[in-house]
């Protein structure tokens, strides 16, 4: 990888974090959708660093059985936050059968990740809390989150970061290597992420880095996604009328 000064970069992220919350909500607490995989782990101990473990809340969200929820509970553990864990799964069961027609198994997947957002900020407004958004730019250059799901948040610590920036900088705040080198899984369909995109993060994180590319029809694929999916970035359009 190039030269990436990760402790520069992450002494600049917690003095960000800290500059958020002075300037938009002074004593509030940071709220974070725990997963147990490296982004909402790096993210909570990065909120941890700069705002003390004190308001740092962290909320495990398992759609009935949670096969790595012990990873989770590992790092609030590890962290000493509060947290709670709310079971998204009647709330997901419910409106699925309340639509009246077949979900689409992009709807079906993309539903879960929505209800954990209104959770997340359900318990942020009763918590005097700010959601964290736990997206890196990796992800984000491809699409590879839900919108209003995962792709939201009030403040983004990481989504300027690529995988291994992130990795780097969770290892210096001295989160156990299980969190941070953890194999990557979507939680929406059983398949790892590189799986399921046809690419690793490594290759993808030198492209938009360095500019080196991959092979022709993983750079094809890569540059396509990253087309289609830009709207996910953007704000919502909205007419201007000329008055």
């Amino acid at each position: 990888m190039y030269n990436f000064d990760a402790e520069r970069i992450k002494n600049e992220c917690v003095n960000w974090i800290r500059d958020f919350f002075e300037n938009n909500g002074p004593g509030c607490n940071a709220v974070i959708g725990i997963s147990g995989g490296k982004d909402s782990s790096i993210v909570s101990a990065l909120c941890v660093e700069a705002l003390g473990k004190e308001r740092v809340i962290g909320v495990l969200m398992p759609n009935g059985e949670q096969a790595d929820i012990d990873m989770a509970k590992l790092l609030v553990d590890h962290l000493g936050i509060r947290h709670y864990i709310v079971n998204i799964k009647d709330a997901v069961e419910g409106l699925t059968k309340s639509i009246p027609f077949e979900l689409s198994r992009q709807s079906r997947e993309n539903l879960p990740p929505r209800i954990r957002m209104s959770t997340l900020y359900a318990v942020s407004q009763s918590n005097n809390g700010r959601v964290a958004n736990t997206c890196n730019l990796s992800e984000d250059w491809v699409g590879y989150s839900t919108r209003y799901g995962d792709s939201v948040g009030d403040f983004s610590p990481c989504s300027n970061l690529t995988v291994q920036e992130i990795k780097a900088i969770g290892r210096l705040l001295g989160l156990p290597s299980v969190l941070v080198d953890k194999v990557p899984i979507d939680g929406l369909c059983g398949q790892t992420d590189e799986d399921k995109l046809g690419f690793t993060y490594a290759e993808l994180d030198r492209y938009i880095r360095e500019g080196i590319e991959p092979s022709p029809d993983k750079k094809e694929k890569i540059d396509r996604m990253h087309r289609i999916n830009a709207f996910k970035l953007k704000l919502m359009p909205a007419f201007d009328p000329l008055i």
